[in-house]
């Protein structure tokens, strides 16, 4: 059997739904023949519990979105079949219940009403109060009472599946083995200067078939090309004036902003008394105390007495001391509304000034900006009315400062305006039967595309890269030739001769994890270091050209000495635990459904439906 604890905890949860959830929905009653949507073996499910239950989850998702939620949206969302699939397990449970014989007895019933908060008054359980909040929600006496009855088995009956089955500690032992076991090791890069002779600049020949065996880093991307025309508010600032005093006004709107008071980063105990303020100065002073000493006497914590970052506005009559002090530490004690306080200093944020003057060019172009962005609005209805009519983007070109251009678009394209998502989002899906239309760009201006025509992925003459191919070619080779000389010195490092003896600039790692990041490391070195033995020794050559050697030292288990370390591991074994209880609890749902039976009256659900729409 579950525990009391998992038993009183389930059942608060219930009581929740019950009384806070459905208080204030209404009761949902169905009248006529209908008086259940399906049942599990012996156990039928109410329509009313249906009703309610469906119009409670709605009501949820409603006020999270803060909008009304049509009954066709409910339906594809599937929460319907979510609150079916909630009330078939609850049967399923309650039917696995009558058959055990289980149940809890009068006196065990009434102690849990007794308790439930939103039944009780000054002087106790209030027996008006109870039957308000059932009127509340649809629920005789009778009814709620089952409901709990029904409620408290079921907690049993679940807690006796999942309570007392821990995953065993093979499972959290053996993934902190994993992620917090740690390396020592000893590696370098190789660069040029350990080569013996430079890389010499390729023949044609050698260059040609460079290009030929590497045909895919030469070929530019397939494309579409595109016209469209743009009008940016940035085309249009320069041409807007602003009035002098839109700018003090905007000014002294953003005053807060332009003159920021001095804080203090402060911390305040408040005593009782002035003897006993006196008194914790005095141990302080003496240095009998410090300040968290004083805290903790108080039975506080620091995050209760932390003010924050306060100004001398916010600290009263007790400003003028706290913002005297010339830098950190304790002042006080200092009579306050609350009695007599030490303030703790722990930091001085300056304030600063910004004069309309200083601001005046920023605060033009916001002002600015906001004029071009409400101009473009008016301009882009002139613009959506001319495409609808027929006219082409050409036709648009400089109407309102609108500006046409093309671009050969694709997902790596750089112009600028392929930096907007919208126009990356409508250059994805244009196709050429689409008609160009104004879309809005979130800087508030406005673009319109056309597809004109793909333009296929092409191969670029060694020609016109060149140079691109001169310095791949050197790359692949340096490379080669870096790998190779790693490889012959590999084998003295192996044989014991130490890295800055072959002339390489060694650096020792310690405790090094797989989730580590080591600067200017190889992407590939960590990998290829838990990859590896003690004692041994490898060359990680990266895709970028990258070359090293690494000499693994010792291999080390997890610090199960660091506390986060061991915190981990019991959150693995928290999880572990729920998961081996969720899958016990969800094949011991499935098993007793499948025995018992499983009805749905889809004509009783769609009655209930149809009171929805």
């Amino acid at each position: 059997m579950a525990s009391g604890k998992t038993s009183k905890t389930f059942m608060w949860g219930i009581m929740g739904l019950l009384i806070v959830g459905l208080g204030g929905f209404g009761a949902t009653n169905l009248s006529g023949n209908i008086t259940r949507v399906g049942s599990v073996g012996d156990e039928d499910i109410d329509v009313n519990d249906y009703a309610r239950a469906l119009q409670q989850d709605i009501r949820a998702i409603e006020a999270q979105a803060g909008s009304a939620m049509p009954f066709n949206q409910v339906l594809s969302a599937g929460i319907d079949r979510a609150v079916l699939a909630r009330l078939v397990g609850q049967a399923s449970l309650d039917n696995e219940a009558a058959k055990l014989g289980l149940s809890i007895g009068d006196e065990t019933l009434s102690k849990q009403i007794l308790a439930i908060p939103t039944f009780q008054s000054a002087n106790g359980f209030d027996r008006d109060s109870y039957r308000f909040a059932l009127q509340q929600a649809g629920l005789s006496e009778i009814e709620f009472e089952g409901q709990m009855r029904a409620d408290t088995v079921r907690a049993l009956l679940q807690g006796a599946v999942v309570t007392g089955t821990p995953m065993p500690s093979t499972y959290a032992n053996t993934l902190i083995n994993y992620a917090g076991e740690r390396r020592d090791f000893t590696w370098a890069l190789l660069n040029t200067t350990h080569l013996s002779a430079q890389i010499a600049a390729p023949t044609e020949a050698q260059l040609t078939a460079f290009h030929s065996e590497n045909v895919d880093q030469f070929t530019t991307p397939a494309k579409k090309r595109l016209t469209y025309i743009w009008l940016s508010p940035d085309d249009l600032v320069a041409g807007i004036e602003v009035d002098e005093a839109q700018i003090k006004s905007l000014y002294e709107e953003r005053i807060d902003q332009y003159l920021v008071p001095e804080r203090r980063l402060v911390e305040r105990l408040i005593y009782s008394d002035a003897a006993s303020a006196e008194a914790a100065r005095a141990a302080l002073d003496a240095g009998e105390k410090n300040f968290e000493t004083l805290v903790a006497d108080r039975g506080l914590d620091l995050a209760d007495v932390d003010l924050g970052d306060a100004t001398a506005a916010s600290l009263g009559s007790a400003a003028e001391e706290v913002f005297a002090a010339p830098g950190t530490g304790v002042v006080g004690p200092v009579e306050t509304s609350l009695g007599p306080a030490l303030f703790r200093i722990n930091g001085i944020l300056l304030g600063s000034e910004t004069t309309l003057e200083q601001a005046r060019d920023e605060l033009h172009a916001d002002l600015a900006a906001g004029a071009a962005r409400r101009q473009i609005e008016r301009v882009s209805e002139d613009i959506d009315n001319l495409l609808a009519g027929g006219a082409t983007l050409e036709e648009l070109d400089g109407e309102g400062g609108a500006k046409l251009a093309s671009i050969d678009w694709h997902d790596a394209s750089e112009e600028p305006i392929a930096g907007y998502g919208a126009f990356r989002e409508a250059a994805t899906s244009v196709t050429a039967s689409d008609y160009p239309e104004i879309i809005r760009l979130d800087d508030g201006g406005i673009v319109a595309l056309r597809f004109d025509e793909n333009v296929a992925a092409a191969v670029q003459p060694l020609d016109s890269v060149r140079a691109e191919a001169t310095a791949a070619w050197r790359s692949a080779q340096t490379a080669k030739a870096l790998s190779a000389k790693a490889e012959e010195l590999l084998e003295q490092v192996k044989s014991g001769t130490g890295m800055d003896e072959l002339g390489l600039t060694a650096r020792a790692e310690t405790d090094i994890m797989r989730s580590d990041f080591i600067t200017d490391a190889p992407e590939a070195l960590i990998n290829q270091v838990f990859a590896m033995t003690a004692g041994d020794a490898a060359v990680v050559a990266d895709a970028d050209g990258t070359v090293s050697i690494v000499s693994l030292g010792a291999v080390n288990g997890p610090d199960l000495d660091n506390a986060e370390v061991v915190g981990f591991r019991n959150i693995l074994a928290q999880q572990g635990d729920a998961g081996l209880s969720d899958d016990l609890y969800a094949a011991y749902a499935r098993a007793i459904q499948d025995a018992a039976g499983i009805y749905l009256d889809q004509t009783a659900i769609n009655a209930v439906h149809a009171n929805f729409r």
